[in-house]
This record gives structure tokens, C-alpha cells and sequence, in this order.
């Protein structure tokens, strides 16, 4: 296997990798939002319903009782594991990112200046 140097690889291939990947991780970091908008409804319907049942609001019944500690707990687990999804999608769409950049800043640019012949119409 050989190893290849900075300069073997393309830039601009590299930078198109690069904007996929940052799509992609883009995609799953709204994933995840939708996630945590889902645990937190799973936590309010259980806190509400756990609450009803506690004050009398609901007449007493073993199966909401644990319909609501399932609802709170699941909330609890989905946020956990959705948060550190997101932690480690945003880490890495950070150092995706900032590849990109520093491969732009690489590339030599050249600014264009708009071609001026000396003429200038008038539109009126």
C-alpha cells in the first residue's frame, strides 16, 4: 500500500467528499432534532399522565400507571442516546468543515476583474 501525500490529492474532489459528508451529517443532525422534539413529548405525555393519575384526575389503572413510567423512561433513554448522537455528528460536521477550508485555502485563487473595453453604453 503506498501512502499518499497532501499534495497527490485532488483538491477538488477532495472539497466535493467534503460538502457530501457535510450534507449528510447536516441530514443527521436534523434527524436528531426531530428525535429530541419526540423524547420530549414522550416526557411531558408520561410526567401529564403520571400526574393525572396521581391526583385522582384519571381514575387509577396498573396499566396507565406503567404506560407513564414507560413513556418517561423511553423520553429519558431516547434523549440521552439522541443527544450524544448529536454531539458526535456536530464534532465531526466542525472538523468536516473546517477540512473543507483549509483545502480552499489551498487552492491558489485568482480574483477576475470584469473586462472593460472603455465604452460605456448608455441605456436610456
Amino acid at each position: 500500500m503506498s501512502a499518499i501525500s497532501e499534495d497527490d490529492v485532488d483538491p477538488d474532489n477532495e472539497i466535493a467528499r467534503l460538502e457530501d459528508r457535510i450534507e449528510q451529517l447536516a441530514a443527521e443532525l436534523e434527524k436528531c432534532r426531530k428525535y429530541s422534539l419526540a423524547a420530549r413529548a414522550m416526557l411531558i405525555f408520561g410526567g401529564v399522565l403520571l400526574l393525572a393519575l396521581v391526583l385522582g384526575v384519571i381514575r387509577f389503572d396498573g396499566l396507565a400507571m406503567a404506560a407513564s413510567i414507560a413513556a418517561i423512561l423511553g423520553g429519558i433513554v431516547l434523549w440521552g442516546s439522541n443527544s450524544s448522537t448529536a454531539k458526535e455528528a456536530t464534532a465531526q460536521l466542525a472538523e468536516a468543515e473546517a477540512e473543507r477550508n483549509a483545502l480552499i485555502d489551498r487552492i491558489e485563487l485568482r480574483e477576475v476583474t470584469p473586462f472593460s473595453t472603455g465604452r460605456h453604453f448608455d441605456r436610456t
